[in-house]
């Protein structure tokens, strides 16, 4: 992903969230997606953000394209510097959650896009990307 066409939104309230979900439905209907794909691009970057505020507190999203393979798509990355994910294939299982949550935001996020991953060390934060491929 090129630096200047990468889009960079603090996540610091839940204005940050919304705007970072606008950004990603505006972006992907730029880049062409069907507007079922910039719904579910916009939902996944809007589970990762709420993950975000609510684990870390602050953090940032970074959006654009990608082109690999001779596919064209979208990256969606999901930047904190939190406490990090303790144990991640409990933390991807569907219906846990440590904040009482319903469970579904890292898994169903996963769910929505077509290449997920999920790096976190305890004490550093976590980083989540996400790709999306158009067609």
């Amino acid at each position: 992903m090129a630096a200047s066409t990468e889009t960079r939104i603090a996540i610091e309230s839940e204005a940050d969230l919304v705007r970072a979900r606008q950004r990603g439905r505006e972006l992907a209907g730029q880049m062409g997606f069907s507007p079922t794909d910039a719904t579910l691009i916009a939902t996944a970057i809007s589970e990762v953000a709420r993950n975000i505020l609510t684990y870390a507190g602050a953090g940032e999203i970074v959006l654009g394209p990608i082109s690999e393979n001779g596919q064209e798509g979208m990256v969606m990355i999901a930047l904190d510097t939190g406490p990090g994910i303790q144990d991640i294939d409990e933390a991807l299982q569907e219906g846990f959650s440590t904040s009482g949550g319903l469970g579904i935001g890292l898994p169903g996020a996963r769910r929505l896009v077509d290449e997920f991953a999920l790096l976190s060390e305890a004490g550093k934060g976590t980083q989540v990307t996400m790709k999306k491929w158009r067609g």
